[in-house]
């Protein structure tokens, strides 16, 4: 079988290759290929991971293209990555948002509608090659922020092959698992929200109850990201908050980390990014690998370990990797890739797994509607995918929930129809922006600062 990565040019391609080689003679796939439009990258990146990947499994074939058609022609599996417009993108994103003292964080908010509108047109298009070249029945995993958001606009497309990947709530289950020293198939947790805005407010350990116990826990807030929130919150709200909810609950210190900071996270990001890129780019993945991947390592590392610093003030614990652990199979945790792979192996075999996805609420959270994505936690099993039942919950979380799903919703409709107008009513919605008195600048100035990528508007 053949699997696809779209964005086979990011900075993520190395450990992505690493992750699906060592499952591939599991999952039978005998085929893998990076695609991506900007070559340069793709070269360095795709060429990284390509090297990583015959390392670990040479019989596999692995290729590069900047061929989408190439790509996508007899494709079982389609992992989307994509950066419309890359990290510059994101630092315009960030400052235009920030000059009206809002949040242009890329998943959420101001910042997270720009990149919509240049990620969901260029998805649109590929999903409609898939649909002429790929296999029938080609599964679509994607993480192409803002993900949820996104997924929503594939699913009302008619793309019912495409599902929301996250690699947040996975990885906080790695955390916790951590923290209590266990296993982390021993751990069930129940997930309810929207990406990037969900909860967690059942988490078992070989079934038995341990929410309680881990929220009355000094560790919880010293070797997780609910660091971030503290323990009255965490307390007050009985459940466990998905890290990007710092947004949500402390939305004007975010914004005055940012401001003292003087540097925003997307500049950071690029700053790293363009440093790595160009020493890279004298070296060769194949001649100089171990010389390529202390450059890699290095790089990336800094890039993990500034994660959310600047915006909450907290820094993360220092995030190591050794070469070693690009090459040992049992190091490979997998992250997003991961996610596709445990959803791979359930999806075509017997074996039933408990996965977090952005998929269609199908009655599960009482009150939204059946086509509403959500992220959710899922029981995936012999070609069925089904939600958790949720029903009912707490007024606080369901009305953050309605409120923000409408403005993905309208936000679709105005990205599909181009307008400004549908834009400031969407943004209007968003309890991140919601204010009249910036919100048609704002509208303004992403379709200028991105119109090579979307066009005009009206």
């Amino acid at each position: 079988m053949k699997l696809t990565v779209l964005g086979g040019g990011g900075v993520r391609s190395p450990f992505l290759a690493g992750a699906i080689v060592h499952k591939a003679n599991d999952l039978d796939i005998s085929e893998i290929v990076f695609m991506d439009n900007d070559k340069k990258k793709l070269l360095i990146y795709g060429g990284l991971a390509r090297e990583i990947a015959l390392r670990i499994n040479d019989k596999i074939k692995f290729t590069l293209t900047v061929d989408p058609i190439e790509a996508l022609k007899d494709a079982d599996f389609v992992i989307t990555t994509l950066r419309v417009g890359q990290d510059y993108g994101r630092v315009l994103d960030e400052k235009i948002a920030l000059k009206y003292g809002t949040l242009g964080q890329e998943t959420t908010g101001a910042g997270g509608f720009a990149m919509a509108m240049r990620s969901i047109p260029v998805l649109k298009s590929y999903c409609n090659i898939a649909l002429k070249y790929a296999k029938p029945g080609v599964l679509i995993f994607n993480f192409t922020n803002p993900s949820g958001l996104v997924t929503q606009a594939l699913r009302d497309e008619g793309f019912t092959n495409v599902y929301g990947i996250c690699d947040n709530p996975s990885e906080f289950k790695k955390e916790i698992a951590d923290m209590i020293n266990a296993e982390h198939a021993e751990l069930s947790m129940e997930c309810f929200g929207l990406n990037h805005l969900s909860w967690f407010r059942s988490i078992k350990h070989n079934g038995m109850e341990i929410i309680h116990e881990l929220i009355d826990s000094e560790d919880l807030y010293e070797k997780t990201e609910m660091k971030y929130f503290g323990k009255e919150l965490v307390k007050s709200l009985g459940m466990l908050p998905n890290g990007y909810l710092y947004y949500y609950y402390f939305k004007e210190e975010a914004v005055n980390n940012i401001n003292k900071t003087g540097k925003t996270r997307g500049e950071s990001i690029l700053d790293i990014n363009s440093d790595m890129t160009n020493k890279l780019s004298v070296l060769s993945a194949e001649k100089d690998f171990k010389e390529a991947m202390e450059v890699y390592l290095k790089s990336y590392n800094a890039r993990e370990n500034s994660y959310m610093a600047v915006e909450s003030g907290a820094a993360r614990e220092k995030h190591r990797k050794e070469l070693k652990d690009i090459l040992l199979k049992d190091r490979f945790d997998g992250g997003y890739a991961g996610v596709a792979l445990d959803f791979i192996e359930s999806y075509h075999s017997g074996k039933e797994s408990e996965i977090m996805l952005s998929f269609p609420n199908s009655g599960s959270i009482a009150g939204l509607a059946y086509d509403d994505i959500v992220e959710i936690t899922c029981n995936v099993r012999n070609g069925a995918v089904e939600p958790i039942k949720i029903g009912e919950v707490p007024k606080a979380q369901y009305n953050l929930i309605k409120q923000v799903k409408s403005y993905e919703r309208l936000s679709v409709e105005a990205i599909n129809k181009k307008s400004m107008d549908l834009a400031m009513e969407a943004l209007m919605m968003h309890p991140l922006v919601n204010n009249n008195n910036f919100t048609y600048e704002i509208v303004k100035e992403y379709i200028e600062a991105h119109r090579a990528f979307i066009g005009n508007w009206k």
